[in-house]
């Protein structure tokens, strides 16, 4: 058996190159390459509810993702899929969705993507932002989405930074 000071050494080496492989490759991309992704990732997935395909829905998620609509989130990829089947059974869809700001994290990890939710007349309706985090296998998967109902004083005069916002 190796000493313990070696041991730990060792685990290091091993899991400073497992980072390493990872990192490398996400490192290796530009940050406007990886929000290119992210927002072929999102068109993609809004492209899900136009071809009424609940099982490339559900590609685009991750296992333990959790989705906010109402007061009570839903919780893991299958209770997700199940909670929208209902919106994916008439032949037309109930709404659209479009990202118009995606931001990745410099590690390029983590993104978030966001835009408007649309009525099939194209009326903006809602809002939606979803958190992307990239896997090991180089895709795309949402770990937290959230809608909300668009705001009339907001679809009025959006604000464009943080600057345009009321003090708290």
């Amino acid at each position: 058996m190796l000493p313990r000071r070696l041991r730990i050494g060792a685990v290091a080496v091993l899991l400073g190159a497992q980072l390493a492989g990872t990192s490398g490759r996400v490192l290796a991309k530009s940050t406007s390459e990886l929000e290119r992704e992210v927002t072929d990732a999102e068109r993609a997935f809004a492209r899900t509810m136009a071809d009424r395909d609940l099982t490339a829905f559900g590609s685009f998620l991750a296992e333990e993702a959790i989705f906010f609509s109402g007061s009570n989130p839903v919780r893991g990829k299958q209770q997700i899929i199940e909670a929208w089947r209902r919106l994916y059974h008439d032949p037309a869809p109930p709404f659209s969705w479009a990202p118009d700001r995606v931001e990745v994290l410099d590690s390029g990890t983590l993104a978030l993507s966001t835009g408007a939710v649309r009525d099939p007349n194209g009326k903006e309706i809602g809002t939606f932002t979803s958190i992307w985090r990239l896997d090991a296998s180089g895709a795309w998967h949402i770990v937290f989405d959230k809608g909300c109902d668009v705001c009339a004083q907001c679809v009025a005069r959006p604000p464009n930074d943080l600057r345009d916002r009321p003090e708290r």
